[in-house]
């Protein structure tokens, strides 16, 4: 049998396993996965004399591997800066987005360079 032969019946055999039924397996609901929404966070208009809530929503919580993005609807330019040095977004003009995936637990603060009040953090569950 030539090796195009077998890769064929391979190829049947695996797709009429896998399309195969069982009467007497239980149905099962799925596991819900973490939930990954909320992974936005905007910088809303005048946000440079908002503080805390010149990031929006503050704090954000989020499951271990989720990517926020920080959009800045605001005129002005910011930054979304790690205080740790974990990331930073550099200057983000207006209409820019920045995104950051979160590998671990913890809680990231970070701030605006530009705006020393404007203070947030990122809580990794």
């Amino acid at each position: 049998m030539s090796v195009c032969r077998l890769v064929l019946l391979a190829g049947a055999l695996a797709i009429m396993i896998g399309c195969g039924s069982s009467n007497s397996a239980t149905p099962t609901s799925p596991t819900p996965s973490p939930s990954t929404s909320g992974s936005t966070v905007s910088i809303p208009q005048g946000a440079q004399t908002k503080g805390a809530a010149g990031y929006a929503p503050n704090p954000i919580t989020v499951p271990v591997g989720t990517t926020v993005t920080w959009t800045n609807s605001d005129t002005t330019g910011h930054t979304v800066t790690s205080n740790a040095g974990a990331f930073d977004s550099g200057a983000l003009g207006a209409g820019r987005s920045f995104s950051f995936t979160f590998p671990a637990a913890g809680t990231f603060q970070y701030h605006c360079n530009f705006h020393p009040g404007m203070v947030g953090s990122v809580v990794v569950q």
